[in-house]
């Protein structure tokens, strides 16, 4: 965007109050999270039940076999964010990278609703890790970008605001789509989801010119990179990033291996007996409960007994995250000795993993704008949600190595989710030193230098 002829602005506006366009970003969050959970809502369940071939015959996946092609896409969706940081602080800015490859977003979703195949799935799940990949980086630091050193004192409202919609969006989905899914088939189940992409693309555009539009740094982009004193603040970051991957590995599988053991339980709750799939919409109804709870009640209470820091936050996270899979353990043992295990078990472990969430996605998602670089907030994104990919992919390879040629699989059971659990608790425990080691530097817009 040439910074002479542009109509937009190219500084955010100086005030005290929230910006403007804040909530057409927020309101466009929430359509478009909307059209990504409902659509992987169902992934799992459509790939296991009513996936067919060309011939209208059913071609479907095995546990294994789906778990592992749901996270090698999810790890997909979180890799091209450098595509999309690249083209947003390098090339496009940021508002028009998230416009086309919104685009590209809800050709995904066609594809999806109109073929039900195996070259559909592929098609509309590459187009879909593209397109919501490449925005993901340039949404959360658009609405970074908005904020000066005058109203920085809101960002974290904002971007609790941010989070808030996100899981609006999630909730709506993940109990409409399965029962769309259930009821109507896969059409559409996975149109209505991308109704609601074109949707967010057209609360985004109609928001325009209320927006701060940073101009992308063109070229210079690589004199940056070339900076010794730039790298110090990315790769600090990235050593938190490799820990924070393996959250991820176990969080995301409340969309594929929860989903599969929900069908071995007693899903009877409050009158209802729910669709395996549709019990994941517990934890946006969480999330929207322990925002407050934590940012007005159990924060301020912990910070007057001891100083809690963005990575002490995270650090208590990932210790919580070993108590949501060893429930989940303790689950598939029952399931294993025959009995049929109450649906209130695994909504127990929905309730501490949503905790750990909390404390490790919100936190960082905020830590990783303040701690990147002026000229490369949607790189730093970018590197962030890599350690969603790298934890999905970790995730993928451990599915397809236990996969033998007869058929079996090793981790069976309680043994798969005690694996995990110990994984995780050996990198929270490492993770200590991290925290205790880094020294955070904040980098805003309209500052020269960071202040400490």
């Amino acid at each position: 965007m040439d910074r002479t002829t542009s109509p937009f602005r190219s500084q955010p506006l100086v005030t005290t109050g929230m910006p403007p366009g804040v909530w057409h970003l927020v309101a466009n969050e929430g359509a478009e999270r909307f059209s990504y959970y409902g659509m992987r809502a169902i992934l799992v369940v459509f790939m296991t039940s009513m996936l067919m071939n060309v011939d209208g015959e059913l071609d479907l996946m095995g546990e294994a076999e789906a778990k592992t092609a749901y996270h090698l896409f999810a790890s997909a969706v979180y890799f091209f964010p450098f595509l999309g940081a690249f083209l947003a602080d390098a090339l496009w800015g940021k508002y028009r990278t998230i416009i086309l490859l919104s685009l590209v977003y809800c050709a995904g979703h066609v594809a999806l609703a109109l073929d039900h195949t195996r070259v559909g799935l592929a098609m509309g799940l590459t187009l879909i890790a593209v397109g919501s990949g490449g925005i993901k980086p340039c949404v959360s630091a658009n609405l970074g970008d908005q904020f000066s050193s005058q109203n920085a004192h809101l960002l974290p409202r904002a971007f609790s605001w941010f989070y808030f919609a996100i899981n609006v969006g999630a909730f709506g989905s993940m109990l409409l789509t399965p029962w769309l899914l259930d009821h109507y088939g896969p059409g559409l189940a996975f149109g209505v989801p991308g109704i609601l992409m074109f949707a967010a693309t057209g609360i985004f555009y109609a928001g325009r010119r209320g927006y701060a539009h940073i101009p992308p740094s063109g070229l210079s982009i690589v004199q940056e990179l070339k900076d010794p004193q730039i790298w110090k603040p990315i790769l600090k970051l990235c050593g938190v990033y490799v820990f924070v991957a393996f959250f991820w590995s176990l969080y995301d599988q409340t969309s594929s291996a929860w989903v599969l053991q929900a069908q071995y339980m007693d899903r009877r709750w409050l009158g209802v007996e729910w669709l395996p799939s549709q019990i994941q919409a517990v934890n946006p109804i969480l999330i929207l409960i322990f925002i407050p709870l934590f940012t007005y009640g159990i924060f301020p209470v912990l910070q007057s007994f001891a100083t809690l820091t963005p990575l002490r936050k995270i650090a208590i996270g990932l210790f919580i995250t070993v108590g949501a899979f060893s429930i989940s353990a303790l689950i598939e043992t029952k399931i294993s000795e025959g009995m049929a295990p109450s649906i209130v078990w695994q909504l127990l472990a929905f309730v501490v993993i949503t905790m750990a969430e909390v404390l490790v996605s919100i936190t960082c998602l905020e830590f990783s704008y303040t701690q990147a670089p002026l000229k490369l907030k949607s790189l730093v994104m970018g590197l962030f949600l890599l350690s969603v990919s790298l934890g999905n992919a970790f995730t993928a390879l451990v599915n397809f190595c236990i996969q033998q040629s007869d058929g079996t699989v090793l981790l069976e059971g309680a043994a798969y989710y005690w694996f995990f659990a110990g994984v995780m608790f050996m990198v929270a425990c490492l993770f200590l030193f991290v925290a205790k080691s880094y020294r955070e530097e904040n980098f805003l817009q309209g500052t020269k230098s960071p202040s400490s």
